[in-house]
């Protein structure tokens, strides 16, 4: 008798594969977020006759946020259930801190791009080290 895996996937691994999935996509928006507030004053610099048309706004910050905040504490969160390393957390949410105190330095963009780029390495590095620990846990 063949045991079809499909069906036979566990709750286990259905959690993991979502959880990997949120890591995933945690790590690709701080990415996004750092390539933003890197990329962006480089290209206004070199640009300017277009700086009006392409800069997004103040909004764009507090519209990341609001997508890194549950996304980001809903895997690491998961993680530390899993695998109750507290690190990836802690680290988390001082990346998370940082990333909105950014906002608070919207006039001065060099000091809010460097806590926002801090931020968001911060945040990416505690996904990864929660996606390593949930990896090393299952094995």
């Amino acid at each position: 008798m063949e045991l079809n895996h499909a069906a036979a996937a566990s709750p286990l691994t259905q959690t993991r594969s979502r959880n990997d999935w949120l890591d995933g996509f945690a790590v690709c928006a701080s990415v996004a977020c750092m390539i933003h507030c890197l990329g962006l004053p480089l290209l206004l610099a070199a640009l300017p006759a277009f700086a009006d048309q392409i800069d997004p706004g103040e909004s764009f910050h507090a519209v990341v946020l609001a997508l890194a905040v549950p996304t980001s504490a809903l895997a690491l969160v998961s993680g530390w259930r899993r695998h109750r390393a507290p690190v990836p957390l802690a680290i988390g949410a001082v990346g998370l801190a940082l990333m909105a105190v950014g906002i608070l330095f919207a006039s001065r963009e060099i000091l809010e791009t460097a806590i926002t780029v801090s931020g968001s390495l911060l945040l990416a590095g505690a996904h990864i080290a929660n996606w390593r620990l949930r990896r090393a846990r299952n094995r």
